[in-house]
């Protein structure tokens, strides 16, 4: 049996299929302005049993498909990252629009969770937005930010306000990379708080698509002083834990 798990982002859309618990094929796309759509357009050619759907166009998706079943990202998230990492108690998923701590207990299950998903403050659009604004690509903003000798502080984490902030900062001639090592503060502290509200607890695994940002995670590391775990595919997680759901579900059920 092959068993789908496709995470509908506000960025991003990822597919998993897994066959005995081991992953078998992923794709990707950008989710664009038709979430359905461009869902049909991943799982073109693939061939699977069941589906499971998650992330904020899971909804969408189980009125397309009658026979798709969803499950919300806490869950999704929890499920991904205990399969790569079985010792894992706590999770930070910084996606394109939204972020999310929790925490787990010893056999996986989440006791706890704070989630930001009504600003994109702290998130990756926040910084693809800032790195444009310094005239770096996305790729080259954490690098650069990690460069830096020190930090610039910035007071506001939202998005129109920090632009401000960076378009001043600029014209009084600042260096950049100490610019973008104060945006990255920013949204370390932000995430740090989040993980301590919810009583986080090591092993900490970071997820989404900002895990990719070796700034972000030094610094995580740094202001814990703790380990921070990185899946090689972060972005996978949300999918890959629906599609090991809808598994042991239908095995359960078999």
């Amino acid at each position: 049996m092959i068993y789908a798990g496709i995470d509908i982002g506000s960025r991003s859309i990822e597919l998993v299929l897994v066959e005995n618990e081991k992953v078998i094929e992923t794709r990707q796309t950008d989710t664009g302005f038709d979430p359905v759509s461009q869902a049909q357009k991943i799982m073109e050619g693939v061939k699977f049993d069941q589906i499971m759907a998650t992330g904020y166009g899971r909804n969408l998706f189980e009125v397309a498909y009658d026979d798709a079943s969803t499950v919300t990202e806490i869950k999704a998230h929890a499920a991904g990252v205990r399969l790569e990492f079985p010792e894992a108690l706590a999770i930070l998923d910084i996606g394109g629009q939204d972020s999310k701590s929790i925490r787990l207990n010893d056999q996986g299950r989440v006791v706890k969770f704070e989630m930001n998903d009504r600003c994109a403050a702290g998130t990756g659009k926040f910084l693809e937005i800032m790195a444009h604004n310094l005239g770096f690509s996305l790729d080259e903003f954490g690098p650069a930010a990690l460069a830096a000798q020190k930090d610039l502080q910035i007071n506001s984490m939202c998005t129109v306000f920090a632009e401000s902030e960076v378009t001043s900062l600029i014209a009084k001639g600042q260096d950049r990379q100490e610019i973008a090592r104060g945006l990255h503060s920013s949204v370390v502290k932000r995430a740090v708080g989040m993980l301590n509200r919810v009583g986080a607890q090591e092993p900490i695994v970071f997820s989404g698509g900002v895990a990719q940002n070796p700034c972000i995670v030094q610094m995580m590391a740094d202001a814990l002083g703790k380990e921070i775990l990185v899946p090689d595919h972060p972005q996978m997680m949300g999918a890959l834990g629906a599609a090991m759901i809808i598994a042991t579900t239908q095995q359960i059920k078999n």
